[in-house]
């Protein structure tokens, strides 16, 4: 058997676990490791397993997902996430939707110190879903909203994704993390505005909220002032130079502990809660990453990307129009895959091939991230719905997809801004690197 024949059956292999139920991290060890075996020898095949296994778990860059995520576990135990959703709902909730619409911005502010599309969902979820319940909101568009804010958990940073990427391109978290903020302000803004012209459509789908005065929206203004200033502190060090993302990392985690300790808002049982969670995080994330460095290996000596690439050339399509095949296959894998098993396979294939048409590699790691975003919330597995339904509890799954499909389409148009106009995701590392 050929090695390009061994790869594709070994990508057969691969979904056939995913569709098993396999860990994806398990999948892709055990078609690496196994290919890459019938290919080299077991001798070679051990060797890639110890070696990538060392590279993986020591990558110092990685070190900010246990970090940022210890960082998001303490703020929700400390109930910061409540202060974040109060403040956004005293200053927009007088709005037409205005309930929906701050969801989604403290799931924008709380997805800067979580990193993850589920623990944003979750947490904010939580709090909001209830009182859209109570003042009559339509369960489509209040979790929808939720849905579709907690895919912001996955862009803006601290982003897993963008960390995931950056270790399996080479490319720099840094940068990464800076190219994130603006196309999520702009999914932010997007999401708001679907909001009002849904609200606008039905005015009873989102009504007004009860006028905040002044003085109570600068109280809550002010409470929750202290975890936005570690945010501003942690992303804005990245930006001007004063912290590498790991230390970044690191000063946002110990701020945020001294915050919750200093406001007595964190008892010893509840942070021991939030370190094992983080554990458990963490070494899933690492699991993951280990999987991959030893599938890459495998796929390189197939030359799987290559010939795909190859393939893709002969097509005649050019560069943007090959860039909407990718695209296309992304929605399609996004419509039964979670978005992680989708980075940690699919860069390694595509990655080579975005490069050689001359695109912008921290670029394309924003548009693959928004990509993964939309199948957070499209139909049959959308991770963000199911998550969303454990919460609202008596809200058909039917009703929520319905709900996100107007956000659905914000995201494409999102996404279609950012391929228009490469500069929405790369103005803040071009300045920050010059």
């Amino acid at each position: 058997m050929t090695p390009f024949a061994t790869g594709v059956l070994g990508i057969a292999c691969l979904f056939l676990l995913l569709i098993i139920r396999t860990p994806v991290a398990f999948a892709m060890l055990i078609v690496g490791f196994g290919g890459y075996w019938f290919l080299e020898g077991l001798r070679s095949a051990g060797g890639v397993l110890l070696t990538e296994s060392y590279s993986a778990v020591s990558s110092y860059s990685l070190i900010v997902v246990p970090m940022f995520v210890l960082l998001g576990n303490v703020s929700s135990a400390a109930g910061f996430s409540r202060g974040l959703y109060d403040a956004a709902f005293a200053w927009v909730g007088r709005f037409r939707g205005g309930l929906a619409s701050a969801s989604v911005l403290g799931c924008a502010v709380f997805a800067a110190v979580s990193g993850s599309s589920v623990a944003t969902a979750v947490t904010v979820g939580k709090v909001a879903l209830p009182e859209m319940k109570r003042l009559g909101y339509a369960p489509g568009l209040s979790t929808g909203a939720i849905a579709a804010g907690g895919t912001l958990g996955f862009l803006i940073p601290p982003s897993t994704g963008f960390v995931l990427y950056a270790i399996l391109t080479e490319e720099s978290v840094g940068r990464l993390f800076m190219a994130g903020v603006v196309p999520g302000l702009l999914l932010t803004g997007l999401f708001i505005l679907t909001i009002w012209i849904v609200s606008l459509l039905d005015p009873a789908a989102g009504p007004r909220g009860e006028p905040v005065p002044f003085a109570e929206r600068f109280r809550v203004l002010m409470d929750a002032a202290p975890l936005l200033l570690v945010i501003l502190l942690s992303i804005g060090g990245i930006y001007v130079g004063a912290f590498t993302p790991v230390e970044a990392s690191a000063v946002g985690a110990a701020l945020v502990i001294l915050l919750a300790i200093i406001r007595r808002r964190l008892s010893w049982a509840a942070f021991r809660e939030a370190v094992v969670s983080t554990l458990s995080t963490s070494a899933m994330l690492y699991t993951v990453v280990i999987g991959a460095n030893v599938l890459n290996p495998f796929l390189a000596i197939t030359r799987i990307p290559a010939a795909i690439g190859e393939g893709l050339g002969t097509l005649g399509l050019g560069a943007y129009g090959t860039l909407a095949v990718i695209i296309l296959a992304y929605i399609v894998l996004g419509m039964f895959m979670d978005g992680l098993s989708m980075l940690v396979i699919t860069v390694p294939i595509v990655f080579p091939i975005i490069t050689a048409l001359g695109f912008d590699p921290i670029w394309f790691g924003v548009v693959a991230v928004i990509v993964i975003e939309m199948g957070m919330i499209t139909p049959p597995v959308g991770l963000n719905v199911f998550v969303v339904r454990s919460v609202a509890g008596d809200v058909p799954l039917t009703t929520i997809f319905r709900g996100v499909f107007p956000f659905l389409i914000a995201m494409i148009v999102g996404l279609l801004l950012i391929i228009a106009f490469p500069g929405i995701a790369l103005l803040l590392p071009d300045t920050m690197f010059g």
